[in-house]
C-alpha cells in the first residue's frame, strides 16, 4: 500500500515512524512532514489545511490511505472532503470533531448523557462571564472554546490571573476567534492521565494509559504548553481506576457520539483527572495527543496499519491489539521563550550521538537550511528513552538529551518523577 499522513509535528513523526514498520507499506508520503520524517516518508509540500492539493496529490500518486494527525484539519472537515473524493481516510468527520473543536459542545455532550466532569458554565458575553467569575473562588479553569494549539486553558490560582485570562481571551483575542465564546470551569484536583483509544462508533479499542506534562516548567510552574512531556506505563495509579475511565468515560462518550448521529471512527483521546470522588473527564481531543503518540506507539506490538484499516473498514471489533510490557518516557527539548514567542534558525547537533544511545528521536519543530538542522518550532524535539521499567527509560531519555544541543534549549528535568517516588 502506499500511504499519506497529514500533517508535519512530533506526533506524525511517530505515526510515520510506526507505519514504517509495516510490511504492508511499499511508500510512505507526509504532507508537508518535517526534517526527521524526511528520512522515513516523502515529505510534500502541502499545506494541512489544503484539502483540494491533497486530493489532487493523492489521486495523481495513487495514494491508497490517508491518516490525519493535526486537530485544525479535522476540525474542518479534512475527513468529509477526503471521503467525498472517494479517498479512505483515517480519523473523524468534521461533526465528530467537533468533540475538541468546541469545549462547549463536549462539556453538554457529557452533561446531557451524565458521564463525570467538572462543574462548569459557558459565556458569550464578556461581562457575563466577569461577573459570574467574581462570584467564584480560586483555584478556577478558564477556557477557550475553539482549538487554540493546546494553550487555550489557563488554570487560575487567583481570580486576579483568572480575570486577566479571561479578557486576553474574550477582549484582546489572543486565540482569534477561539475565544469568542468561554467556559469557565471548576478546578479539578488529583493526578492526571490520558487515554487514547481507537474507536469505530461503539467499539473502542483503548491503548495504554499515559500522563502528560503541560506546564513549561519544573515542579509544574510556568504557563501552560502543548506538552513538556510524556510516559507510560502508570505504576502509581490502580488500573481499577483506568478501567473505570474506560468503561464510564470513554465508552459511554461513543457511545453518545453515536446517539446523537456523530459517529467517531479515529482515535478519541481522553484527558482525565483522577480526584477524590472518582475519574472525571478534564477534555476530549479527536486525534492522537502530542506528546502521548510518542511514548504509546512505541509500545505498540500489533501492525499500526492494521488497526487503522479495521477502523476504516468498520471491523475493529474484530481486531486484537497487543502491547508490549515495556516502558517509555518523552522529554521534550523547547526552544527559548516557548511557549511565548520564540526564534528559529538555531542550529542542533547531537542527534546522531543521542540516537546511538538508544534514545528515539521525534522531530516536532525542525527545518533543513544549508544543510543544517535546525529548529523551526516551540517544541522542536521529542527525545524517547525505552527500558524494562520507568527508571531505566527515563535514564535513557535523559542521557540522550543531554547529547543534544541548540542556543537556548530548555526541557523539564521532573518528567515521570512522580511515578518513581
Amino acid at each position: 500500500m502506499r500511504v499519506m499522513v497529514i500533517g508535519g509535528g512530533g506526533r506524525e513523526h511517530a505515526i510515520v515512524w510506526a507505519l514504517s514498520k509495516s510490511d504492508k507499506i511499499s511508500k510512505l508520503f507526509c504532507a508537508p512532514g518535517n526534517a526527521g520524517i524526511a528520512a522515513l516518508a516523502e515529505c510534500v509540500p502541502i499545506p494541512v489545511n489544503r484539502f483540494a492539493d491533497q486530493i489532487q496529490y493523492v489521486k495523481d500518486n495513487a495514494i491508497d490511505l490517508v491518516v490525519v494527525g493535526p486537530d485544525d484539519p479535522l476540525a474542518a472537515g479534512i475527513v468529509d472532503a477526503h471521503e467525498e473524493a472517494g479517498i479512505p481516510v483515517f480519523g473523524p468527520r468534521k461533526n465528530a470533531a467537533e468533540i475538541e473543536g468546541s469545549k462547549i459542545f463536549m462539556k453538554k455532550l457529557l452533561k446531557d448523557y451524565n458521564i463525570p466532569t467538572a462543574a462548569y458554565e459557558t459565556f458569550t458575553d464578556y461581562d457575563a462571564a466577569l461577573s459570574y467569575l467574581r462570584s467564584q473562588s480560586a483555584p478556577i479553569v478558564i477556557k477557550a472554546d475553539g482549538l487554540a494549539a493546546g494553550k487555550g486553558v489557563t488554570v487560575a490560582a487567583t481570580l486576579e490571573e483568572a480575570e486577566a485570562a479571561l479578557r486576553g481571551m474574550m477582549v484582546d483575542k489572543v486565540f482569534g476567534e477561539a475565544g469568542t465564546q468561554v467556559v469557565i470551569e471548576e478546578f479539578l484536583e488529583g493526578q492526571e492521565m490520558s487515554i487514547l483509544s481507537f474507536v469505530d462508533g461503539e467499539t473502542v479499542r483503548p491503548m495504554v494509559a499515559a500522563q502528560d506534562h503541560k506546564p513549561a516548567y519544573d515542579g509544574d510552574k510556568g504557563p501552560n504548553t502543548g506538552g513538556m512531556g510524556t510516559y507510560t506505563p502508570l505504576p502509581h495509579i490502580d488500573p481499577a481506576l483506568i478501567e473505570d475511565a474506560i468503561e464510564n468515560i470513554i465508552k459511554p462518550t461513543a457511545r453518545a457520539m453515536v446517539s446523537e448521529g456523530r459517529p467517531f471512527r479515529g482515535v478519541l483521546f481522553a484527558g482525565l483527572m483522577i480526584t477524590k470522588t472518582g475519574v472525571k473527564t478534564i477534555e476530549f481531543n479527536a486525534r492522537m495527543g502530542d506528546p502521548e503518540t510518542q511514548v504509546v506507539l512505541p509500545r505498540l506490538k500489533t501492525d499500526l496499519l492494521d488497526i487503522i484499516l479495521a477502523a476504516v473498514n468498520g471491523r475493529l471489533d474484530q481486531l486484537d491489539i497487543e502491547w508490549s510490557d515495556e516502558a517509555a518516557v518523552c522529554v521534550i527539548a523547547a526552544s527559548e521563550g516557548y511557549p511565548a514567542s520564540y526564534p528559529k534558525g538555531r542550529v542542533i547537533s547531537g542527534l546522531a550521538e543521542a540516537e546511538a544511545a538508544g534514545a528515539l528521536i521525534f522531530h516536532a519543530g525542525t527545518a533543513e537550511e544549508d544543510g543544517k538542522l535546525v529548529t523551526a518550532g516551540g517544541r522542536v524535539l521529542g527525545i524517547v528513552g525505552r527500558g524494562a521499567n520507568l527508571d531505566e527509560a527515563r535514564k535513557q531519555a535523559y542521557e540522550a538529551l543531554g547529547l543534544i544541543h541548540f542556543e537556548g534549549m530548555h526541557y523539564r528535568s521532573d518528567i515521570a518523577s512522580k511515578a518513581l517516588v
